[in-house]
């Protein structure tokens, strides 16, 4: 039941349409049937995925008349730019290629691409005169590698260094996208001042938290906690005890940045002890050499012990750009300071988040006394909708989504969106909602600042056939649209690298057992991508782990992403009775703290959109009190 990535599966992008829709499409009909060119061009793409050069070589030549001449030529130059580990050459002689592509296709999505490539090849051979002349054409800016690049470029032409290093602290947050760039932007950074090497081995400490030890080395040199690190990560309650005893022999700065990495593995083991961890970190300081997971866990931490002194000292001591990637540190801050008895600061900080449609945005209009309606409609025309159809992105985008090729249809189709106004991305949604692209009607809608649709961020294709499902089993059906909008963004054929499959995403196992229990005598795994048969044994394996829970959404919702076993440890660990809305933020993985949030204030606009009611999420989320872990028959 685990979103993750979707692997090549889309749905039948021309189902629901309008007969206007059809009509306008037939022309168009013949060009979603797989040709054998279309099969060359899969193998192409994939061929430039490995960076299989002659590969790549043989097959573009192939696709001469290919009408999607660019996607031909990108993959053919592609590999050229990049080693078989998929790092940049910088002995690429493909630079006049790259050049010709780009004035070719100036202004495309593919070719923004093509410049994000050459910039790490760029970077890579230090050519600063040439990637200095690029960067500023690079429209999207969201590679990590290349931004630290851009900063190398400008300690190389002799910036100053303190400045320069302020930039890198906004970029250098995880490890996991920093390759090489990063790696040696550090070093240098210490080399020409603008760094302490204190600064350098947090960074590098960032990376050994996460298992990248070589790199960790490499930004940083040799950590003197190096060991405490690695012991915290096998076992923290055993180096919390272990370092109890030995803390005196370290500086106090190494003293208190070992504490804050105990306290990072304590609290991810939900271990009371992360809060003493956290507080003796506190009060030796240093709180800017925690890693970016360090510091959120310290508000977790206290969030969990109920230290609101903690939760405040925490947040303050961020790194902002921490601080602001997030909207739970300003919710949380908001919450700590009302505690603290600093109530118009506090509402200040609410009013902050309000007006954001998502987990806790929601939490701070019911703090301030505020509706979570779903806002007025705005509505758009046929011709809006006419308009914007006609957009190549989107015509190459369905074109790619018939193929099986995501990756590429999503570029396409969110490559349009840039600089929309809220209109024009609501027709946009609108247009997806006809031609059955369900996901693109939720990721296009949901991007609209002043005008709304929420029918359109919500919508409930299915209806149909989930309603009749849910009422017979007493399930909430806003609660079952809020899950499927996160597990699979209604994608009928959807598939996880784990083996989830269809809108709700029910692995195999889980499937059988299901099926077995509502007597469902003729299921086999091959019917999973049904969608009647898909919702049924969804349907009925959330209210199995709901009933399972005490009721509890929270904590059925956690255990449909994760397992009914986890969700009973996690409530078993409590030490008192806790609001839902600390247990969420407070659930050890990542992927399932996420998709918790989300689906519970998902469910609560779905039910604001169906029934047109107020909704409050507090009372979804409740409170959850400690109890024992019983074992569990369900999967």
């Amino acid at each position: 039941m685990v979103f993750l990535a979707l692997l090549a599966s889309v749905p039948s992008v021309w189902a629901e349409k309008s007969k206007k829709t059809i009509s306008a499409k037939e022309s168009r009909a013949s060009a979603l049937e797989i040709t054998e060119g279309d099969r060359a061009f899969i193998e192409l793409r994939e061929a430039a995925k490995r960076n299989d050069v002659a590969r790549a070589q043989t097959l573009a030549a192939s696709l001469f008349n290919y009408p999607y001449d660019d996607y031909v030529a990108y993959f053919r130059i592609k590999p050229q730019l990049f080693d078989s580990a998929g790092g940049a050459r910088a002995d690429s002689n493909a630079d006049s290629q790259v050049v010709a592509f780009l004035n070719q296709y100036q202004g495309t999505a593919l070719a923004d691409r093509m410049r994000n490539d050459w910039l790490l090849v760029l970077g890579k051979r230090k050519d600063w005169s040439r990637f200095d002349i690029e960067y500023p054409k690079f429209v999207l800016d969201d590679d990590t590698q290349v931004k630290c690049y851009a900063l190398q470029s400008k300690l190389a032409q002799g910036e100053n260094a303190t400045k320069v290093a302020i930039d890198a602290r906004a970029i250098l947050l995880d490890p996991r996208y920093f390759g090489q760039a990063c790696q040696e932007l550090v070093p240098a950074l210490v080399s020409a001042g603008g760094m302490t090497p204190s600064e350098a081995k947090a960074i590098g400490r960032a990376a050994s938290e996460m298992g990248f030890d070589t790199m960790s080395r490499r930004l940083g040199g040799e950590d003197p906690v190096a060991e405490i690190v690695k012991a915290a990560k096998a076992d923290p309650a055993k180096a919390f005890k272990d370092f109890s005893q030995n803390a005196s022999r370290y500086s106090k700065e190494n003293q208190a940045v070992a504490w804050g990495v105990i306290g990072q593995f304590l609290a991810k083991k939900l271990d009371p002890n992360a809060d003493d961890a956290y507080r003796l970190q506190q009060e030796l300081g240093y709180n800017e050499l925690l890693s970016t997971e360090g510091q959120e866990w310290k508000v977790r931490a206290g969030l969990r012990a109920k230290d609101w002194m903690l939760v405040k000292n925490a947040i303050e001591g961020m790194n902002p750009a921490v601080r602001s990637k997030d909207p739970a540190w300003t919710y949380w801050y908001a919450r700590a300071l009302k505690v603290d008895g600093q109530n118009e600061k506090a509402r200040e900080n609410l009013e902050l988040v309000a007006e954001q449609y998502n987990f806790y945005g929601q939490l701070a209009r019911e703090d301030l006394g505020k509706s979570n309606q779903a806002p007025a409609r705005t509505k758009v025309s046929d011709q809006d909708i006419d308009t914007v159809a006609s957009r190549k992105g989107f015509i190459r985008g369905e074109r790619f989504y018939a193929m099986n090729l995501r990756f590429e249809g999503n570029r396409e189709w969110n490559w349009e969106l840039r600089n929309m106004s809220d209109k024009q991305l609501l027709a946009s949604a609108e247009y997806a909602k006809r031609i059955g692209l369900y996901d693109r009607v939720v990721n296009t809608a949901d991007r609209t600042k002043q005008e709304h649709d929420f029918s359109l961020r919500y919508p409930t294709p299915y209806r149909d056939e989930l309603a009749p499902i849910a009422k017979q089993i007493d399930l909430n059906l806003a609660w079952a649209y809020g899950l499927i909008r996160q597990e699979s963004r209604f994608i009928m054929n959807a598939s996880s690298s784990v083996g989830a499959s269809g809108l709700m995403q029910v692995m195999p196992n889980t499937a059988k057992y299901v099926a077995k229990k509502i007597g469902m005598t003729s299921y086999t795994n091959d019917k999973l991508t049904d969608t009647n048969t898909n919702l049924t044994l969804g349907s009925n394996y959330l209210n199995m782990v709901l009933g399972d829970l005490d009721g509890s959404w929270v904590l059925a919702s956690a255990a449909y992403n994760a397992g009914p076993s986890r969700s009973k440890s996690w409530r078993e660990k409590l030490t008192s009775p806790t609001e839902g809305a600390i247990f969420a933020e407070t659930i050890p993985f990542h992927e399932t703290r996420t998709y918790v949030k989300n689906v519970l204030a998902n469910a609560t606009y779905y039910s604001s959109v169906m029934h047109g009611q107020t909704q409050s999420l507090k009372q979804r989320l409740g409170v959850i009190a400690p109890k024992a872990a019983n074992a569990s028959e369900l999967p």
